[in-house]
């Protein structure tokens, strides 16, 4: 089987429209003002909360060995499985850590915002770290965030075996903990000496020289109850070479049909279940806005916009700009534009290998 991972393909793409803070705060909040508008967001949204992108400003791979594994290498039932599972959870395991204790940035807070003054109607999200829930959770019932938040790729913050039974991923870290004590020692001492491992987007690190034969994978216990032997987990999120599922595809068409402009926020669209949907917004002949530092895949498409700046140099004076006295007066906006961290992730220099 042979399957590529996602890539920016064409020509060199769009011409860069330089742009001050203070045009693109006018164009942009110009742009969402009407309202019902869909975002599409990114990896690079969560730059500033200290989750590495894939992609640099070139639109190249910012680390040129990574390697995925592949869906039908994790879902492999053979002995060849059982190790690509072992190398994918141990990589996991250390990697968790850093995205469960990631903090919204400001950006994420900027887009709480206008989630909760209406500005945006349906908010679909490639990420997979969960932080654009953490953003507005104190405001919105977890309910009414998932009919508001559509996570295209799935989350890291859930597991679930092949028969279905869903367990947390801060319980299945601990089941590894209890199972993998010479791991757990190593990450409390990463935790002590405040030392940090290389994490890519979806919550894996960088690990070199390391053998994955020693880790131990926990098994569904319930399933085991239920006589099911081999049962093993997979995080909800959407690996290479997995199909979206129908219900979540569906879903993020409908959401692009049901508003009348489309703003794409910190991603190049390297993956096409995200490029379609640019694609889907321009056939319907909406609006389309991209914010984004770098070459994108939509780069050459005739009818979208593209501004080359940070979100977090531009967003909360959008919402400001947009809200006017409203941003100075309704204290859930004051609160939201006052939050946020911005503490992108180390230099590859002050990161740890395994063996340090």
């Amino acid at each position: 089987m042979r399957i590529s991972v996602p890539t920016i393909v064409g020509g060199p793409g769009a011409p860069r429209r330089t742009i001050s803070p203070a045009a693109a705060v006018e164009r942009i909040a110009e742009f969402l003002a009407p309202g019902k508008a869909t975002l599409l967001t990114g990896a690079g949204v969560s730059v500033a909360s200290g989750i590495r992108a894939y992609r640099g400003k070139d639109g190249r791979y910012m680390n040129p060995n990574y390697k995925p594994i592949f869906y039908h290498e994790l879902t492999d039932e053979s002995e060849k499985g059982f190790v690509f599972r072992q190398r994918y959870w141990l990589r996991s395991y250390l990697g968790y850590p850093s995205v469960r204790d990631a903090l919204p940035n400001t950006s994420h807070y900027a887009i709480a915002a206008l989630q909760y003054a209406s500005y945006l109607s349906r908010l679909v999200t490639q990420n997979v770290d969960g932080l654009h829930h953490k953003a507005i959770a104190h405001f919105w019932e977890p309910d009414h965030i998932r009919k508001q938040i559509l996570e295209l790729h799935g989350t890291l913050h859930r597991v679930h075996c092949k028969h279905g039974h869903v367990v947390p991923r801060d319980v299945f870290q601990d089941w590894l903990s209890a199972s993998n004590p010479q791991w757990k020692a190593f990450v409390d001492n990463l935790e002590k000496t405040g030392s940090k491992l290389r994490t890519n987007p979806d919550g894996d690190v960088d690990l070199e020289g390391v053998s994955y034969t020693d880790f131990v994978v926990p098994e569904c216990p319930q399933c085991t109850l239920d006589g099911h032997q081999g049962s093993f987990y997979k995080p909800e999120l959407i690996f290479f070479g997995e199909s979206i599922p129908s219900r979540i595809k569906d879903r993020s068409f409908r959401d692009i049909e049901q508003s009348e402009r489309v703003f794409v926020l910190g991603t190049t669209l390297a993956t096409y279940s995200a490029f379609r949907l640019v694609k889907h917004a321009l056939e319907l002949r909406k609006p389309v806005m991209l914010l984004n530092v770098g070459p994108t895949r939509a780069d050459e498409l005739p009818g979208v916009e593209k501004l080359e700046i940070s979100s977090s140099l531009v967003l909360r004076d959008v919402v400001r700009a947009i809200l006017g006295t409203r941003a100075s007066q309704d204290s859930a906006i004051v609160h939201l534009l006052q939050s946020g961290i911005h503490q992108p992730p180390a230099p590859d220099h002050e990161i740890v290998s395994r063996n340090t």
